[in-house]
């Protein structure tokens, strides 16, 4: 929208923020890690926000900027105006998500949010929109005080019914998350005792990317106020399963039509589609920092729990990193591809921007795809996977950070800005794990040698 809609926008906002007895605005960005960051003005400040901006120190935040070339300014998105359910009476609260930009004007380098909109005008000028439904895992644990215990809450397993305090917990998240504008598909209990599901509808990537950013502390805020404890650790316990965020994806012409349909192949896939798989499975490895982007992420990425660890695509095989489910019969417009390595640790912002660099890469190269692998890779020897040149993915933090640097498609994604001050972030959190003595070497080998 331009200036004086902008304007009048802001006016309408405030007034009707102003009506819900709304005192605040919370002015949100998040860091190159995905953390979501923000200061807070009063309602009636909005529109001066709009017009001019909210001056910040960019020098405070993980990856923005040095000293030097600290300052930089808040530009409010309109369009993501929500007030927060659970901030009521007299601090009640709204919340906008913002555009981060420099001095001169310019969106700045480093702003995450910007950097998927840059991938996706890439992809305008190329024909295509694309759209994105991810499954966002999560465990509820109990509090012990201020201690951190990984104490699950329930002992249900997946789909299970029940009116425990979960069931409960999972609807208010639902409603809280419906009230900001988040559509929820669905919700409910995950494989691990304690561990939970949330779907959301499939949207446009930079309106999905925003709403993982808006149900990560959501989900906290209402699990802070039952006692409870939400986290999106990728592996919080060890033994049992881990949390994921697998991602549905398609391309559709600016018209909104599907483009990976084809009812005459025999997956239901285009050409396009194929390319497209293709360009995923080529950069899986280099997209891989970043869409697992944790230490803990690579405890995960292990065989036996249904994570990915081999390249491949398939229809039915679970474990497999690219996945294409089945569309009832007449509704070859829903034909997507389901990516399956990403954990909700990671940037959604960054992780949809890589995502879809590979994918328009492949489709621009024509890259052919492999045949697809149905049967359990878990059970296939070293052998058989170099016969069928079935790549691993990374297994350590470390490694991913080297896969990163080799790939020049998922570099020019990110960004020079982002790229250095990312890996340079992954080295520090790398190397400070392999320096670390924990629990699991004292109990191991303390006695023995």
């Amino acid at each position: 929208m331009n200036r004086e809609e902008a304007r009048r926008r802001a006016g309408e906002l405030m007034a009707q923020a102003r009506e819900q007895g709304v005192r605040y605005v919370n002015l949100q960005f998040t860091d190159i890690t995905g953390i979501a960051k923000s200061v807070t003005i009063p309602v009636e400040r909005l529109g001066e926000a709009v017009e001019h901006g909210k001056w910040f120190d960019g020098s405070a935040i993980e990856g923005f900027a040095r000293t030097a070339e600290s300052d930089m300014y808040l530009l409010p998105d309109l369009e993501t105006f929500a007030i927060l359910p659970w901030e009521k009476g007299e601090d009640a609260t709204a919340r906008v998500l913002c555009w981060i930009h420099n001095p001169n004007g310019e969106l700045f380098a480093g702003d995450p949010r910007a950097t998927l909109r840059r991938a996706l005008d890439e992809a305008r000028a190329m024909g295509f929109q694309y759209q994105v439904g991810p499954e966002l895992e999560f465990f509820l644990f109990n509090r012990q005080g201020s201690a951190i215990a990984p104490l699950p809450h329930d002992r249900a397993s997946y789909f299970d019914y029940s009116a425990d305090q979960a069931a409960h917990v999972r609807r208010q998240m639902v409603d809280a998350l419906q009230a900001m504008g988040v559509v929820v598909e669905s919700a409910h209990h995950e494989v691990a005792a304690g561990q939970h599901e949330i779907d959301l509808r499939y949207a446009d990537a930079l309106a999905t990317a925003d709403n993982v950013v808006t149900v990560k502390y959501t989900l906290k805020a209402i699990a802070q106020a039952h006692d409870l404890y939400a986290t999106f650790l990728p592996k919080p316990i060890y033994g049992i399963n881990g949390s994921g965020m697998h991602c549905h994806q398609s391309l559709s012409d600016l018209q909104g039509r599907n483009l990976f349909a084809d009812p005459s192949d025999e997956y239901g896939l285009s050409e396009i589609a194929r390319s497209f798989i293709a360009g995923q499975l080529e950069h899986a490895r280099g997209m891989c920092a970043v869409l697992s982007p944790l230490v803990n992420s690579y405890k995960r990425l292990v065989a036996g729990y249904e994570a990915p660890v081999y390249i491949s695509w398939a229809r039915v095989n679970r474990s497999a990193l690219i996945r294409v489910p089945k569309v009832s019969p007449g509704r070859q417009d829903s034909t997507r591809l389901e990516l399956r390595c990403p954990d909700p640790a990671c940037n959604p912002y960054l992780a949809f921007a890589v995502m879809l660099k590979a994918g328009l890469d492949g489709i621009r190269r024509e890259l052919p795809l492999p045949e697809p692998i149905e049967e359990n890779i878990f059970q296939f020897d070293e052998a058989e996977l170099r016969r069928r040149n079935i790549g691993i993915l990374p297994s350590t933090l470390g490694e991913a950070i080297d896969a990163l640097l080799e790939d020049t498609v998922v570099q020019d994604a990110l960004g020079d800005h982002i790229l250095e001050r990312f890996v340079e972030a992954k080295r520090q959190e790398w190397d400070s794990f392999r320096a670390y003595v924990s629990q699991w070497e004292l109990d191991r080998y303390f006695e023995v040698y």
